[in-house]
């Protein structure tokens, strides 16, 4: 191992930047004897001699000392034991200047018979050195404060920039503990940094903290401190060095950002326009003021879908009318506010230019002067709260977002003593457009949701009746706002021949086109059912119609645009026959309806599940199951069994119980219900629909089979007519009498046998004709030369309806009168 540079020998290095490694440096090969053999251009370059001037000559020639053959004896006998060697020497330039170069001697190797030696030499570079003036000047005037504490923590010496950091004088200083001059500025903790460092000895570094001087103490800084023992030469620390950077610019710049940050989490958490607002004044007292009220244009606030006041409109004619949606305050119940929250306001700050909030530059007061005439004149009141609790430093923001003009956003300082900075109003701003964006995502919301609503609740039926066949009621809870309106709907249709349909179904997704979406398919079921359309055949049109809708909204570039493609639903459908009192069913893909026998059995039929409505390509099936009278039926939507848990199975339950409730009225039963398994907002919607079915009584019904001769027509007329009158509807006796004789006159004509003629009395006095064609009657209107065809044409004359539906054997023609 080598010593260093006084020509102690070094073990050779094989690899690049080694000892050998002489890529740079000035070479040449001398012989055992001392010639020169090779000579390089960098040793040219480094002595000024050429190779042929040097080459074959004695190399002692080129030192500029004497030689010592003892020392180069000793230098080649450890360079022939394969030893390098390196020191430094001096050398003599051509021009007769002495150079000291690093001489490195390889070990020793031949070339042909002659032994040899590689040197390489490097010129040494004189080092620059610190004037101790400069040295001096450097620690007095860093721009880091620097201060040496000794072994008690007391000053020993400190810099000028530390002086003027704390604004106490070097001579207060030395002799003294941080904490005999700054107990204020976490002088224990730093102490005790201090004391860690002189116990370990680990240097601290960069650790900041906040807090005042008396060089400037109505402002805060930040610091930057780092400790560093001082370490005398047997290893023993003796004192502390520390420095200090004031960092308040990027403490502040960070604090700024976190502040900011921070305001996204807790800014804007809700879809409501006057919680967001709230939220905004609630942040920002007492993080960055003391008093904090937020102004609203009275359009934003509104859900009647007017429009908002745009700021490429230009401004109004008269100062906006705005109404408080926000604020608070350091002081309990806000006494510094003239106007409340929920109260209107024109009020703008001075210099009171309505392009305030056009233009959107922030009104900025970093001293509010109660006394000032624009004040006293315009508000008094507001003067004097200025006085009154010391209000004297004022941001106001403008809130815009996407072009449309919100209101204003003022921030006050008054127990703080620090004035706004204009750094602070580029906080000020920042809050503001954040809370601006959620203002204007909350409107739009709430608009569109309170659009949605209405048109749902206007889809919706707005009186149920179940006829004679069964008692109905219903309840309809919509989602919470921020879950959006949804698809849910459910309806009672009164069918011929006493029958009543019933529909509950849910379309996919929330929102307008969700309650669209349902009005369309509720309209469709009415159509569908109004053609007497057995439930497994109605679902299956119904199912067609929602695949059609999907395709036709897919063609078009607004639905591309806007997503409002028909995604699905889910629908159950019932016919109930009070004759019978058999209920026909079919669903897609909608849960099964509840059925509460009237010795309390509770149970849910097992019907085919079917596809949701929107799939295509497969069937439905249709269920029939008799009801008991007084039996209770329900149909709903998943919205009221899902739950928090949303455990289907436990929601099954919790409605059964629920409705298992002794309650005889059916109003209230359902909205205890509701209100029971929903007791609060949910983010779906709940519909409910309870039926009480009712049998018709056989007193109220006759039926005749007819045989299929045209002679039977006259003992129908004389049966009918009998059968009218005992029911005591002589009024109807005659109508009722046409209208039989003309339809099983048609029957027996025109269609096959078997024919079956029945009357029913409920709340209208109905006539059916049953028979073995499908063929459908059609109303013609006949000439005046025509012997015949005017039969169904009086039929619909006297009839309040009549239609037709089809039955496994056959039609029914069927016709109704309003009974007196």
């Amino acid at each position: 191992m080598s010593s260093g540079r006084n020509g102690s020998e070094v073990p050779p290095s094989a690899g690049p930047g080694g000892l050998l490694d002489a890529s740079d440096d000035a070479a040449a090969v001398i012989s055992a004897d001392g010639i020169v053999t090779g000579w390089t251009r960098a040793a040219e370059a480094l002595l000024g001699y050429s190779a042929p001037e040097v080459v074959g000559h004695s190399a002692a020639r080129l030192l500029a000392t004497p030689g010592d053959p003892v020392r180069v004896a000793g230098v080649a006998e450890r360079c022939r034991e394969g030893m390098g060697w390196s020191g430094l020497i001096p050398v003599q330039h051509r021009d007769g200047s002495r150079i000291d170069v690093d001489l490195r001697v390889s070990a020793s190797f031949r070339i042909g018979t002659d032994e040899c030696f590689l040197i390489s030499a490097r010129e040494l570079k004189q080092q620059w050195t610190v004037g101790q003036s400069i040295l001096d000047g450097f620690l007095t005037r860093s721009p880091v404060g620097m201060a040496v504490m000794d072994a008690q923590l007391r000053y020993v010496w400190l810099n000028d920039t530390l002086e003027r950091f704390g604004g106490v004088p070097r001579e207060q200083r030395l002799g003294r503990r941080l904490s005999d001059v700054l107990p204020g500025l976490h002088a224990e903790t730093i102490e005790g940094l201090m004391r860690k460092v002189l116990a370990t000895g680990i240097p601290v570094t960069d650790y900041e903290y906040v807090g005042w001087s008396w060089s400037d103490p109505r402002r805060q800084h930040a610091y930057s401190t780092s400790f560093f023992p001082l370490v005398n030469a047997d290893d023993t620390v003796t004192g502390i060095c520390y420095m200090v950077l004031d960092v308040t610019e990027r403490w502040n710049a960070r604090q700024l950002l976190s502040l900011v940050n921070e305001a996204g989490t807790c800014v804007g958490r809700t879809l409501d326009v006057t919680r967001t607002a709230q939220e905004l004044a609630d942040f920002a007292v007492p993080r960055f003021a003391d008093f904090v009220y937020v102004d609203l244009l009275e359009p934003v606030l509104s859900t009647e879908g007017h429009g908002t006041w745009l700021s490429d409109a230009g401004p109004p004619a008269a100062k906006p009318v705005m109404r408080r949606v926000g604020m608070s305050s350091v002081r309990k119940g806000c006494p510094e506010a003239v106007v409340r929250v929920g109260e209107k306001l024109d009020f703008i700050p001075p210099p009171y230019n309505v392009n305030l909030l056009i233009d959107g530059e922030p009104i900025f007061i970093p001293v509010l002067d109660p006394a000032n005439l624009q004040w006293v004149a315009e508000q008094p009141a507001r003067s004097a709260r200025i006085r009154e609790f010391g209000l004297h430093s004022l941001i106001s923001v403008p809130m815009r977002a996407r072009n449309t003009v919100l209101g204003l956003t003022t921030f006050v300082r008054s127990l703080n003593p620090v004035s706004f900075q204009p750094d602070d109003v580029l906080l000020a701003r920042e809050l503001v457009a954040r809370a601006a964006l959620c203002v204007d995502n909350a409107r739009r919301f709430s608009r569109e949701h309170a659009a949605a609503v209405t048109l749902q609740r206007n889809l919706l039926p707005h009186a149920l009746t179940g006829g004679s066949a069964l008692d109905v009621a219903s309840s309809y809870l919509p989602a919470d706002p921020t879950g959006g309106v949804g698809g849910d709907w459910f309806d009672v249709i009164p069918l011929s021949g006493a029958r009543v349909g019933l529909v509950v179904g849910d379309v996919v997704g929330h929102g307008i086109t969700a309650a669209a979406t349902m009005g369309r398919l509720r309209t469709a079921v009415q159509t569908l059912a109004d053609m007497d359309l057995p439930p497994d055949e109605l679902l299956a049109h119904l199912d067609d119609l929602v695949l059609r809708l999907s395709e036709e909204e897919d063609d078009t570039e607004t639905a591309r645009e806007t997503s409002t493609t028909v995604l699905g639903a889910t629908c159950l459908y019932a016919v109930y026959d009070p004759v019978t009192r058999r209920c026909t069913m079919a669903r897609a893909g909608h849960p099964p309806p509840i059925v509460l026998s009237p010795d309390g059995h509770v149970y849910y039929p097992e019907l085919p599940a079917g596809p949701p409505l929107g799939l295509g390509g497969m069937a439905f099936e249709a269920a029939v199951i008799e009801l008991a009278e007084n039996s209770l039926l329900g149909l709903y939507t998943n919205g009221l069994i899902e739950g928090a848990d949303h455990d289907m199975g436990l929601g099954l339950d919790r409605l059964a119980l629920a409705l298992s409730q002794p309650e005889p009225d059916l109003d209230a039963l359902c909205a205890t219900a509701v209100q029971r398994l929903v007791p609060v907002p949910q983010p779906d919607d709940i519909a409910l629909l309870l039926t009480r079915m009712h049998a018709l009584n056989t007193d109220d019904v006759a039926s005749w089979e007819v045989p299929f001769d045209p002679a039977a027509v006259s003992d129908v007329r004389l049966r009918v007519t009998r059968q009218v009158q005992a029911w005591g509807l002589e009024e109807l006796a005659m109508t009722t009498e046409l209208i039989a004789s003309e339809l099983v006159t048609n029957a027996i004509r025109h269609a096959a046998g078997p024919v079956r003629l029945r009357l029913l009395r409920n709340s209208r006095l109905t006539c059916e004709v049953s028979d073995g064609s499908n063929t459908a009657p059609r109303l013609k209107h006949a000439r005046s030369t025509d012997e015949g065809g005017r039969g169904l044409f009086l039929v619909a004359q006297f009839a309040h309806r009549w239609g037709t539906r089809y039955t496994p054997e056959g039609k029914i023609i069927w016709t109704e009168q309003e009974i007196p």
